[in-house]
């Protein structure tokens, strides 16, 4: 039997996220101003035929998937990685940084995307912050560091948008955002997980030191309907 977080979109949008499901029966996708990760139960010929069928021409998606897939003739692949997904049942006492953490609401929305934007870590847009609790960390007004929480299944809630501004990076900052979340899920009686580049070893040790163990390799896809 598939874990729930093997097919970590799909089951988001089938449990805790549904709500913010704009998709089908059998296809699981976010609106694009929130996410662009689509979602199938298994990426078979058939299933990625209805999702061409169902995406409006020219719109890129992404997914996450434990096990690679083919692509179908009609599809193109644009970019794909391979991550580490880790877990953290027992979060570890972490002696940080002491630094005012702040919650982010929507008038942080322009510095939350123009530090994601310089950093990187993945997509985020102008309703992402609607998947909910996202803190951060200010200098003279401007965000330096930021973490949030993104798909959240059952039992499980995901640890995302980890970014610290590049001329504070090595102060602790991240860790001190992501301990505090993992402690938050775990609270709720969830169990924090997250995505990291398999080749980002820096942020593998930080995440171990924090409880988190690497659970499984997860493959990330950008595709795009084929012309």
């Amino acid at each position: 039997m598939r874990h729930i977080l093997d097919n970590p979109i799909w089951n988001s949008l089938h449990t805790e996220d549904a709500k913010m499901n704009l998709g089908t029966e059998s296809i699981a996708i976010y609106s694009p101003e929130i996410s662009p990760f689509v979602g199938l139960e298994n990426w078979d010929t058939d299933s990625q035929e209805k999702l061409f069928d169902f995406l409006p021409a020219g719109r890129t998606v992404s997914t996450l998937i434990a096990q690679p897939f083919i692509l179908s003739k009609k599809w193109d692949l644009v970019f794909s990685l391979g991550l580490f997904q880790m877990v953290c049942t027992k979060p570890k006492l972490f002696n940080g940084p002491v630094v005012a953490i702040q919650t982010l609401g929507e008038d942080q929305i322009p510095a939350m995307i123009e530090l994601t934007a310089m950093t990187k870590p993945g997509p985020f847009t102008q309703r992402t912050i609607e998947f909910g609790n996202y803190i951060g960390i200010f200098e003279n007004e401007q965000l330096i560091a930021m973490a949030g929480e993104r798909l959240h299944l059952t039992d499980f809630s995901e640890v995302s948008a980890v970014c610290t501004h590049p001329s504070h990076v090595g102060k602790g900052f991240a860790a001190v955002l992501v301990n505090q979340l993992s402690n938050q899920i775990q609270k709720t009686g969830k169990t924090a997980f997250l995505h990291v580049r398999q080749d980002n070893q820096r942020a593998i040790s930080l995440y171990q030191g924090l409880g988190f163990e690497i659970r499984t390799e997860i493959y990330f896809a950008v595709i795009k309907p084929r012309k």
